[in-house]
């Protein structure tokens, strides 16, 4: 049969798509201007509006997505399907379509594909790429300037998701919203994954009415704000108070994953879970890592385990460097859910905490979040507050009774603090700028 002439025209103008891309990419790493991913994929997507979906070739492709922890579940999930297929990955956290689209074609020749995706990404992407599985973390609110209210996020996620049935989907049981998205879902993988934050999933997203919350310590103990204390063991639960429409009830799902204190419990069997990785937050995201290659990609269980646990850092979120005589902990927080649970991984008895804000189009222009989180109180540590929107924080921390001093240059900052460990909390252009700023001291190490 001979080929048509839209097929052949379709073909010339991915291929040159294609091309330009690579010649992008080669002349921005030239340049010093950057290492070309983001100009590579911007490229071939004005040239060929539909390389996205060429490029995928209906390779088996898993999107992970949510508010927080999508870069650390995709590199866990990456490390983990890596044990029986070669992967194309977007591991530098770009996940809009030219993050994506380069990813594809760094990745062309690979077996399978696990992309992190922005939540407002997902309906597109999922149309292009028809995925073998979704991975839903969490919901929350995130830059409302750029993304809006969280329950319109919901809905599109419930839409884009209902329309591939034939997915398997693996959802945070933990979290409302995300278990409103699945819901409906003939193939859901259910992961106790925990919910730190609880201040947007208060009320019944499908039918009105509030939730109510409870867990279950293992001494019987029963916690009415639902929050799971470290070392508490036990169970969680909601429901919510009103039925659904058709008068069933909505509450949380028996999950298939459960993490504990000790590690994993799974439909194979208890496995531990040593990480590398600090927090309740980043446990979570492993056991959701771990169950979408178990389940998802046949990957074994100890493979996909160990490959969780080899992750140390994502895009430099979690190292320690060295400024003169301090230990620099470097962590990233972006909204009220990310600083809070950034909040409870930081080191009270640390030398110093450098807290840095800026409000640039990456971070949402919009600070008014910094009144919905829950400053600590850090003792006799010393506090500064640091970045461009140094001041907003300055007057956030007086409200909350904390001792600090302002300083907008975030290496000055350090500087300020004694000699020791220095924790750092920065959202994304003030961490972004900061590794860079600090490159440039003569007093820094790796």
């Amino acid at each position: 049969m001979t080929e048509t002439q839209p097929s052949r025209f379709a073909r010339a103008r991915t291929k040159l798509a294609t091309t330009a891309a690579t010649l992008a990419t080669a002349a921005s790493r030239a340049t010093g201007r950057g290492a070309g991913g983001m100009i590579g994929g911007l490229v071939a997507g004005t040239i060929d509006p539909n390389i996205m979906a060429s490029l995928a070739g209906g390779r088996p492709a898993v999107l992970v997505t949510g508010t927080n922890g999508k870069s650390t579940t995709t590199r866990m999930l990456a490390g983990a399907v890596r044990a029986t297929h070669t992967v194309a990955t977007n591991d530098g956290g770009d996940n809009m379509d030219a993050g994506i689209i380069s990813a594809l074609l760094a990745g062309k020749d690979a077996e399978a594909i696990v992309l992190e995706v922005d939540e407002l990404h997902v309906p597109d992407v999922a149309k292009r790429l028809a995925p073998t599985a979704f991975v839903l973390l969490n919901l929350s609110r995130d830059q409302l300037d750029r993304v809006g209210e969280i329950n319109s996020i919901e809905r599109a996620l419930r839409t884009a998701v209902m329309e591939h049935p034939e997915a398997t989907v693996i959802a945070n049981c933990d979290d409302v919203l995300i278990t409103s998205v699945a819901w409906d879902h003939p193939n859901v993988v259910w992961v106790s994954a925990g919910a730190g934050w609880l201040g947007d999933s208060v009320t019944n997203p499908r039918s009105g009415g509030h939730v109510v919350r409870s867990f279950v310590a293992d001494n019987g103990v029963k916690d009415g704000d639902g929050k799971e204390k470290d070392g508490d063991g036990g169970q969680s639960d909601w429901y919510a108070v009103e039925p659904l429409p058709d008068g069933t009830e909505f509450r949380r799902p028996t999950p298939d994953y459960v993490v504990t204190d000790e590690g994993l419990t799974t439909p194979h069997g208890t496995t531990q879970l040593e990480l590398k990785l600090p927090g309740r937050a980043n446990r979570g995201n492993a056991a959701q890592a771990i169950a979408a290659a178990v389940e998802a990609f046949d990957v074994p269980l100890d493979a996909a385990v160990k490959a969780a646990e080899e992750v140390d850092n994502v895009a430099g979120r979690y190292t320690t460097v060295h400024l003169g005589e301090r230990d620099v902990h470097l962590m990233l927080a972006k909204n009220p859910a990310g600083w809070q649970e950034a909040l409870t991984m930081t080191d009270r008895d640390a030398d110093g905490v450098v807290i840095a804000v800026n409000a640039r189009q990456g971070d949402g222009e919009d600070v008014s979040w910094l009144w919905d989180v829950k400053f600590e109180d850090f003792g006799d540590t010393k506090v500064v507050a640091a970045g461009e929107r140094a001041t907003d924080l300055a007057v956030r921390l007086t409200y909350a009774g904390i001792e600090h001093d302002l300083i907008h240059d975030p290496v000055e900052a350090i500087r300020a603090c004694p000699p020791g460990r220095v924790e750092v909390l920065a959202n994304y252009t003030a961490l972004l700028n900061l590794r860079r700023d600090l490159t440039k001291q003569e007093d820094y190490r790796a």
